[in-house]
């Protein structure tokens, strides 16, 4: 008897330590990552999809950060036509100043120097150096307060929320010598939320992908064979081969000042999956920052990402919707028309979650008359889009705000009635119409 009683008090014992192992690591793969930073988001870089989001819509520094809209600006400048990457910049004073600060990320410049905007940018994607990035700021708009112009422009047109410009490269305002652009205060910063942050890395990367053959170089040198020789050791210590390398790391850019702390936009690919991931103010688990706090924090958010989702076709091509497989149609020689979602809908999804996703028909309002579309009818003609729903469990949305916007079409054409068709089924809806308003009156009698 007291055998079995031990034997039970025993496994009652395991049973209990083993749920404490458990359940914790359960919870953690479905909850908050509790990544030490202000603020954080992971994105898969494809389709836009937030995997995981932490106080992102809140206005933060950014820094350096800045320096992926100069770097947008740049790109868009040369693919115009208005500047060439051989075009010559002359030092101005106010670059002269700032480049010879090393006490911030520099590549000194000389006074009489003239510069490559090639070698600008290196300087700028590599090393982070800032008077470079004011020289390609007043090549490209003449001024850096009226660069500043065009980066806030810049902004709204790419929709990114609750962001503010004040310089073209994220220092304070402080460190520029009481040279800030004109119509900013001598101590304002940049700031930018989370959302934004990633959003405007996923525009740099699908509209310029290019960027990160220069953001994956490890270490360059600046005018390597002259006396002006410098070591331009990438920021982003991620990278392959360097103290916290990271399998498939490649961009995008760090950002470190006392207002935004240690902040970093990583992005890395692995076979068919890019993810992005943004934290601001990274500290560590005494609540410093460090270099090592935002990796470290950004590596968790990547594991996350690479570990806990999959790219998965949710919807199929050809997929019909099973409350409405049809629309209906007026003066046509048929009564309704087939539909069909027209591209398969394959998205980042847990594997467990796959099933969770429900395709919602969404019709296009404008093309129908009284609810119906109206006739002649051509196959493929698009009616409407399809729209996800998560029928249980968090989901974090689209950096947008929508998802694929695959387009929902009709699966045959349908020929307008001729004219006897037409009369009769005028005729036929008269009396229709008759019949049912004289059913509702003697309804009314009683």
């Amino acid at each position: 008897m007291k055998k079995a009683f031990k034997m039970t008090m025993l496994l009652t014992v395991l049973t209990l330590f083993m749920s404490t192992i458990i359940v914790p690591q359960q919870a953690n793969a479905n909850e908050s990552l509790n990544i030490l930073a202000d603020a954080a988001i992971l994105v898969d870089a494809e389709s836009g999809k937030i995997l995981y989001e932490q106080n992102a819509d809140t206005p933060l520094g950014v820094a350096s950060m800045t320096k992926m809209m100069t770097e947008y600006l740049l790109f868009e400048a040369i693919e115009d036509g208005r500047i060439t990457w051989d075009q010559q910049y002359s030092v101005t004073d106010f670059t002269y100043q700032v480049s010879q600060d090393r006490a911030l990320s520099n590549v000194p410049l000389r006074a009489d120097g003239t510069y490559s905007i090639k070698e600008l940018y290196e300087a700028l994607a590599i090393y982070s150096a800032n008077a470079a990035t004011i020289g390609i700021a007043e090549t490209i708009a003449g001024t850096e307060g009226e660069f500043v112009r065009l980066m806030n422009k810049k902004a709204e047109e790419l929709g990114l929320e609750d962001t503010k410009f004040v310089n073209s490269t994220g220092l304070n305002n402080s460190d520029l010598k009481g040279m800030h652009p004109e119509g900013t205060g001598e101590t304002d910063e940049n700031v930018m939320p989370a959302r934004s942050v990633a959003k405007l890395a996923k525009a740099l990367m699908d509209d310029y992908p290019e960027v990160l053959e220069t953001t994956s170089i490890a270490k360059a040198v600046f005018r390597e064979d002259t006396d002006d020789k410098t070591s331009m050791p990438n920021w982003n210590f991620m990278l392959p081969g360097l103290i916290y390398e990271y399998e498939g790391m490649d961009g995008l850019k760090t950002g470190t000042t006392d207002f935004a702390g240690h902040s970093f936009t990583g992005t890395a690919k692995r076979d068919d999956v890019r993810l992005i991931t943004v934290v601001m103010k990274a500290v560590d688990s005494e609540g410093v920052g460090s270099y090592k706090a935002r990796f470290d924090a950004t590596r968790a958010l990547m594991d996350f990402g690479f570990g806990q989702f999959t790219k998965q076709e949710i919807v199929p091509a050809g997929y019909q919707f099973e409350d409405q497989q049809a629309l209906p149609v007026s003066k046509g020689k048929e009564d309704e028309v087939n539909i069909a979602v027209k591209e398969p809908i394959t998205m980042m999804v847990r594997s467990s979650e796959k099933d969770a996703y429900v395709p919602q028909l969404i019709v296009d309002e404008s093309l129908l008359d009284n609810g119906k579309l109206e006739a002649s009818i051509e196959k493929d003609q698009v009616v409407g889009t399809v729209n996800l729903t998560k029928e249980s469990g968090s989901d974090y949305g689209y950096l947008d705000g929508s998802a694929s916007g695959v387009e929902v079409i009709t699966t045959e054409s349908v020929e307008r009635a001729n004219w006897f068709s037409l009369s009769l089924q005028a005729v036929g809806s008269f009396f229709t119409t008759m019949w049912t308003g004289a059913v509702d009156f003697v309804k009314g009698l009683f």
